[in-house]
């Protein structure tokens, strides 16, 4: 009876250790996809207040119908998911924003927004 008993709480243990492994996992799986998830809302909302800007007419700080002169607010440029900023020049009617992972410098976000508001993002590393 003992080798028997012996060899059930090896067995268990061995179980135990791979559902751990297992949950280890997917937690990791998560909490990347919960990073990629953050970065993405908070580039849509930099996006959405770059086309403010871009409809404010120049005489209450906005760009007159030009994406051309914006600037990330300094309180949307960084969250707990990333850090997010203009890309090369805007011009009239097109802004790239770049949301760059807290969590890893590779992981890239690229939402480029045209003269109607309307975006599309691409993601790099993820």
């Amino acid at each position: 009876m003992g080798q028997q008993q012996l060899l059930l709480i090896i067995l268990g243990v061995i179980i135990v250790g791979i559902a751990i492994a297992v949950g280890i996992a997917q937690f990791g799986a998560h909490s990347t996809q919960s990073n990629k998830d953050g970065v993405t809302a908070s580039l849509v909302n930099v996006a959405a207040n770059a086309y403010q800007f871009k409809i404010r007419p120049t005489t209450m700080g906005g760009g007159g119908g030009s994406y051309v002169g914006y600037t990330v607010p300094s309180k949307m440029s960084r969250d707990d998911n990333g850090i997010y900023a203009v890309t090369g020049s805007p011009s009239a009617t097109q802004i790239q924003l770049t949301g760059t992972s807290t969590v890893n410098g590779a992981w890239v976000a690229t939402l480029t927004s045209d003269d109607t508001g309307r975006t599309s993002i691409t993601y790099t590393g993820w």
